[in-house]
């Protein structure tokens, strides 16, 4: 479905989703772009000029589940209390030391009880921090989490990601590592929903989408939504105009048994300025009624 010709100018603070309520559940993937310091001034990269862009975006939308990617500890606080008093958040830096850039889970406490939670090495060593080997020079990690919706009593399984920017090979690996784990969680709580977030650096032409959702264990949120509310941006946009047809690199995955409700790609510009280099992308989800397929 095409979206509503005002949203084509949205400039405002209007929430493109916003709060929802039970049953439905809204999910949102961000890679905030990590902070950089060597930056020309005026720059629309600069962490000083983005951050009260993201606090804006962020307290608008509410989202009941959130994904972030490249966050810095200093730019998870600002999550943080965009967000408000009911989050709390999962996750540690992917260094050995637990710092550098975290791939958090943040949630809804009021909404969503977390019940066990794990951070893996994407590598052949998963549970030794820090650890490579897919042939990837930046650590790369997931963070899963299970939780237990308060309002339904509904089980939900969430990952959440950053695939490497460079190496095909580790994309690949990571994106194998990940199926698997899924299915393990599928046959471990069949009637659980599977949510995976995540900025892959691959588009949905490459073969780490089709490893992904080629065996129907995961599909692709924009793909299933009965309404598509934006148009198809592409979500890497550098900062520059946005483009409708573009590549979709960062991704909502859910698996059997949700229904996709809507989706969309959240290009809001704030005077003209993103919030990130990429463009958040969002999904209401509800529990399918019936036993899972």
């Amino acid at each position: 479905m095409s979206a509503p010709p005002a949203y084509a100018g949205r400039m405002t603070d209007a929430a493109l989703i916003g709060p929802v309520a039970a049953p439905d559940v809204h999910v949102m993937s961000f890679n905030v772009r990590r902070r950089t310091r060597t930056l020309r001034p005026g720059s629309p990269d600069r962490w000083d000029t983005r951050k009260p862009l993201v606090r804006r975006l962020l307290h608008a939308e509410q989202p009941t589940l959130l994904g972030v990617q490249e966050a810095l500890a200093d730019q998870v606080d600002v999550v943080e209390h965009a967000l408000g008093r009911r989050y709390r958040w999962i996750g540690h830096g992917r260094n050995a030391a637990g710092t550098d850039e975290r791939c958090a889970i943040f949630y809804d406490a009021e909404r969503l009880e977390l019940t066990e939670w794990r951070q893996r090495a994407l590598s052949a060593t998963p549970d030794t921090p820090g650890s490579r080997s897919f042939g990837n020079l930046t650590r790369r990690i997931l963070v899963s989490a299970e939780f237990t919706d308060t309002a339904t009593g509904a089980r939900l399984h969430a990952f959440n990601t950053h695939l490497d920017h460079l190496s095909w090979r580790s994309r690949l690996a990571s994106a194998a590592m990940i199926l698997d784990l899924v299915q393990r969680a599928t046959s471990a709580e069949p009637d659980a929903a599977i949510v995976v977030t995540g900025d892959f650096n691959a588009d949905v032409d490459s073969a780490v989408y089709r490893r992904l959702t080629s065996e129907g264990v995961l599909r692709d949120t924009w793909e299933a939504a009965a309404d598509q509310l934006t148009p198809q941006w592409g979500t890497f946009s550098n900062y520059r105009r946005r483009r409708p047809g573009g590549s979709r690199i960062d991704l909502i995955l859910v698996g059997r048994g949700v229904d996709v409700r809507s989706a969309g790609i959240n290009a809001a510009r704030f005077e003209g300025r993103a919030a990130s280099d990429h463009e958040p992308v969002q999904a209401v989800l509800r529990r399918a009624a019936g036993p899972t397929a």
